[in-house]
């Protein structure tokens, strides 16, 4: 039961430090008041079970990907899926397409809801609980985007070459001037996807709502419908988490 206590009580001090705020084992000793010796051997218990995880440069602590991959099992019960999916219905009926939320994990986002159209013949297809490398993708695009620039840098300066960063940078500058992101044939030859970000009442990226389409036959005019679409319902599901925009 103590060993149970300990780790409940480093949960609670991490889940009360945002993402980019880790936390060093000195500074995990401290809030929790354990001896440095004690904490090592609580926190590599921890991270066996993916209770934790360590920044391999910084060597600090945040909390592990099991949370939100455990969360999925029950995620017709969570409210923010309760929030989010009639939006995500509404947008998949209107635009007939394939509609997806994602969320940031680290390095990779991961799909939490899909919704598909059956009145779309080709379908683009991303299984429930797919993990995409977060520079790839106009959802991941999107996401990295808006994130501060120190917890953007540090996973691009993880996942892209030193010659490709100067380029990918200007991507996303682009996309956050636009406010939505765009993929062609990234993952899948012929497909393409539109993307918005969602933010919380702090201003946070808390997901990313996307359209997965092919490319066959695409208008400019579908185009332009399918990004207004994915931007409004960007909008929406923000407003529902409490975002009111820059100004407030």
């Amino acid at each position: 039961m103590q060993s149970i206590d300990r780790a409940m009580n480093v949960i609670k001090v991490l889940v009360s430090n945002s993402s980019e705020n880790w936390l060093s084992i000195t500074e995990l000793s401290q809030e929790c008041e354990l001896p440095v010796s004690s904490m090592h051997r609580l926190l590599k218990a921890m991270s066996k079970h993916g209770l934790i995880q360590q920044d391999g440069q910084s060597k600090q602590y945040g909390l592990g990907n099991i949370w939100l991959e455990n969360g999925l099992r029950m995620y017709d019960k969570m409210d923010y899926i309760s929030q989010i999916r009639p939006e995500l219905e509404r947008l998949m009926n209107k635009v007939e397409e394939s509609v997806y939320l994602s969320q940031p994990i680290g390095m990779e986002s991961l799909v939490i809801e899909r919704i598909d159209s059956e009145k779309s013949q080709i379908r683009v297809y991303d299984q429930l609980g797919s993990r995409v490398p977060m520079h790839i993708g106009a959802a991941n695009k999107v996401m990295l985007a808006y994130m501060p620039y120190n917890q953007a840098k540090k996973i691009v300066d993880a996942l892209l070459p030193i010659q490709e960063r100067a380029a990918f940078w200007d991507i996303l500058q682009e996309t956050k001037k636009k406010g939505y992101g765009i993929s062609h044939s990234e993952r899948t030859e012929g497909t393409c996807s539109v993307a918005v970000p969602i933010l919380n009442h702090f201003g946070e990226v808390h997901g990313a709502v996307s359209i997965g389409f092919v490319s066959f036959n695409l208008t400019e005019d579908r185009l332009e419908f399918l990004i207004e679409n994915v931007m409004e319902t960007g909008n929406r599901v923000s407003s529902k988490l409490g975002y009111r925009g820059v100004n407030e």
